[in-house]
């Protein structure tokens, strides 16, 4: 939107700094779930469920992840748990502080609380989650002030696009289970 202005002429007339900077961001937003998009996708073609994530640090990606909890037989080995860990190797630092985790999936409580303890700035994701969400659906860790630790959180970012993802991934799935259920002989 704001490269469309740019083309038309129209930067900065009308629009203040403070929706100039807005619009900048959710285009960033928009890039970054892009990664995010692109990790859930190689998660898919690993028979994962299709979630993933990034790091960003000062404006630079610092870490991308997928889910890998059958490949690599760990319950904890969500998407942006793994981007987390990565992100704290590669800065050197436990602490996230100016980081911002991009998430296909709306965060679990496991997720979010790693969050709270890596001191991350935002996190920003595609899709709720009705069943596990923590940062708004069924919880909200990143804002209860019984913690030591609050963070920003930005949703629905290309939220159509990471449910699709999902849905496509879970009925091909259920699918092939039925398949194997046709297949199987009945016995007495």
């Amino acid at each position: 939107m704001l490269a469309q202005r740019a083309e038309n002429g129209q930067q900065g007339r009308g629009v203040g700094e403070r929706e100039r900077q807005a619009e900048c961001g959710a285009e960033l937003d928009e890039f970054y779930m892009g990664l995010a998009l692109d990790e859930a996708r190689a998660a898919a073609e690993e028979g994962e469920v299709p979630i993933g994530a990034v790091v960003v640090c000062d404006g630079e990606v610092v870490a991308r992840a997928h889910n890998r909890r059958e490949g690599d037989a760990d319950p904890a080995a969500h998407a942006e748990f793994l981007a987390m860990e990565e992100a704290a190797g590669a800065l050197g630092r436990w602490r996230l502080t100016g980081c911002a985790v991009y998430v296909t999936l709306e965060p679990c409580l496991m997720c979010a609380g790693l969050m709270v303890n890596a001191r991350i700035d935002r996190c920003v994701y595609g899709a709720p989650d009705p069943k596990g969400g923590a940062l708004g659906t069924l919880y909200d860790v990143s804002h209860d002030a019984r913690l030591n630790h609050e963070f920003a959180v930005v949703s629905g970012v290309r939220a159509e696009e990471s449910a699709e993802l999902l849905r496509r991934f879970f009925k091909r799935r259920r699918k092939g289970a039925d398949r194997q259920a046709q297949a199987k002989p009945e016995s007495s």
